[in-house]
């Protein structure tokens, strides 16, 4: 039996519109044939107040007497009958979808399941509060119950919307491990266009259940063993390409059979903007052993393997920001003793000294101090500094890694000085002493005017305390549309800042680092700002 079947509606055969006396002449009459406890427990639930309005939001509110009856009566030979209701409530469908799904053979194809799951998800996504209020109350209002409250309908809805996930997950179990993973990854592809639109809400529930299981069972502790392979392959290179080739295909082998487990997580956390970090930690591990096999033992062709699974398992991963996080540390330290960072200003002086030499045979000074940063035969104070900017480009031939070039920009309201080097060393000393000694002021400078009611342009995006314009991007034309910094996501990714609205991902700005100046200071006061967020981009200056 369906949950609507035991309904005590069904149980009783009574209807939304029955008042009272109704209710219990029909549980007198049921006992004669049903069991009595059954009978007055239905007829209970159906005349208290805190107990009726669950039951009419599990029945189908909105639907007359008459095709309530006739679609659940039918509902076990004729199941087909439920998607034909194409003028029922949002509701009233949504609990005939879920009795339908109850009923689905576990034996019927993918693509009819994925078609029913994807039809419930859309439907579920179309009930709206007040209209369930407005059915629930028509038929109140002639079965002499009291009206009740748009809350209490909103309260329901969450059970609801559990009930329902709950529905899905126990009809999935009944499958194979692989049809069940193949099912829930095309019901994520068809509702987020593969990851690129929001999506059901139902969905996402439904991954998040998946996820749990298979973070449990599988994708966990299968990640370890990829580790464990990658550095048995490590471990055994010095033996030769042919050596670790068999370890190899035994890895590609390993991480496809993970990542079509992972793919509905990806996909799902993909569309809602997050991360899914043991993908990152897998694609991470086999990439790191890549470098490894090429830089140490020169395996161009293993290389090229485990360069082309990574493209074609993981297509997108985030970019990992630990210097951010490292500079953010250090800025929030300087925050809270700003009084005693004045009396520490010799050992200051100390912590951003730095002097390099860079070129091959004819070298050229870089250096930056109290007195300013020196390049060639430019000084610039670090006070009037107003802009800084820094990225690096990667090199490779065939997919593997030729080395990298490192670029750092400063510059005031009259000139500016570039400095290029292949040498990670330096570039990354450089930028964290430039972030002491000049980017935690720039940050600072521009929160206070943002503070004070000021606007700023930073590349393509004109920001303010409360909020950033961004660009509608469009076949023909663009345009510009304004949101809050609450209804906007920001990542980094390809050597560009993206900030992108919530609720239309064609409405972005993209900032690269290498060409927009304080592209970095505006990506720090967002990461600072969103980790304890008070309506406005300057709210934690206060703290």
């Amino acid at each position: 039996m369906t949950t609507l079947n035991q309904s005590p509606f069904y149980l009783l055969g009574a209807t939304t519109r029955d008042g009272r006396r109704r209710i219990v002449e029909l549980a007198e009459e049921k006992s004669l044939a049903l069991d009595g406890d059954v009978c007055t427990k239905a007829s209970s639930d159906l005349t208290t107040p805190r107990n009726r309005l669950a039951v009419e939001m599990a029945w189908l509110p909105g639907l007359s007497p008459n095709s309530a009856s006739v679609l659940v009566d039918n509902l076990h030979n004729h199941i087909d009958l439920v998607k034909m209701a194409s003028t029922a409530p949002a509701l009233a469908k949504a609990n005939l979808l879920a009795a339908a799904i109850e009923l689905l053979d576990p034996e019927v194809e993918v693509d009819q399941w994925c078609d029913w799951i994807v039809e419930f998800a859309y439907t579920v996504d179309t009930i709206k509060p007040k209209d369930v209020l407005r059915e629930i109350s028509e038929d109140r209002s002639v079965s002499g119950f009291p009206v009740v409250k748009l809350e209490h309908i909103e309260a329901e809805l969450l059970e609801r919307q559990r009930y329902y996930t709950d529905t899905i997950k126990t009809a999935l179990n009944r499958f194979s491990p692989d049809k069940l993973v193949d099912v829930v990854t095309r019901v994520v592809e068809t509702t987020t266009d593969t990851g690129e639109e929001h999506g059901a809400s139902l969905v996402h529930a439904l991954v998040e259940r998946y996820e749990v299981d298979a973070n449990r069972d599988y994708l966990q502790p299968e990640a370890e063993n990829i580790k464990k392979l990658a550095e048995a392959i490590r471990q055994s290179a010095h033996k030769g390409e042919s050596s670790v080739k068999p370890l190899v295909d035994k890895l590609i082998q390993v991480v496809s059979k993970w990542d079509s487990v992972a793919q509905p997580i990806q996909l799902s956390v993909k569309a809602r903007g997050l991360d899914h970090d043991l993908s990152y930690e897998v694609a991470h591990a086999i990439r790191n052993l890549g470098l490894d096999l090429f830089n140490k033992h020169d395996m161009l062709d293993t290389v090229n393997r485990l360069t082309k699974v990574l493209q074609e398992l993981f297509a997108e991963l985030p970019e990992m920001l630990g210097q951010l996080d490292q500079d953010a540390e250090t800025l929030d330290e300087i925050h809270g003793n700003r009084k005693e960072a004045q009396k520490r200003s010799n050992e200051w002086e100390k912590e951003i000294y730095y002097q390099a030499e860079i070129g091959l045979v004819f070298k050229d000074t870089l250096r930056i101090s109290t007195k300013g940063v020196e390049w060639k035969d430019k000084c610039f104070p670090l006070d009037s500094i107003t802009w800084v900017k820094w990225g690096a480009v990667n090199h490779s031939v065939n997919g593997v890694p030729t080395g990298t070039d490192y670029t750092i920009a400063v510059g005031d309201h009259r000139s500016s000085a570039v400095i290029e080097t292949r040498k990670n060393e330096i570039y990354s000393t450089f930028t964290d002493k430039l972030w002491r000694a000049v980017c935690t002021r720039l940050l600072t400078e521009t929160l206070t005017t943002l503070k004070n009611g000021k606007s700023i342009t930073i590349g393509d995006a004109v920001i303010d305390d409360k909020g950033v314009q961004l660009t509608k991007h469009k076949f023909f034309g663009n345009e510009t549309e304004y949101r809050d910094w609450g209804k906007v996501t920001y990542t980094s990714s390809g050597g560009s800042l993206f900030i992108t609205a919530k609720d239309d991902k064609k409405v972005y700005v993209s900032l690269p680092y290498l060409s927009t100046p304080n592209a970095h200071i505006l990506e720090a006061m967002i990461r600072l700002s969103f980790k304890k967020w008070t309506g406005r981009l300057s709210g934690f200056l206060n703290e």
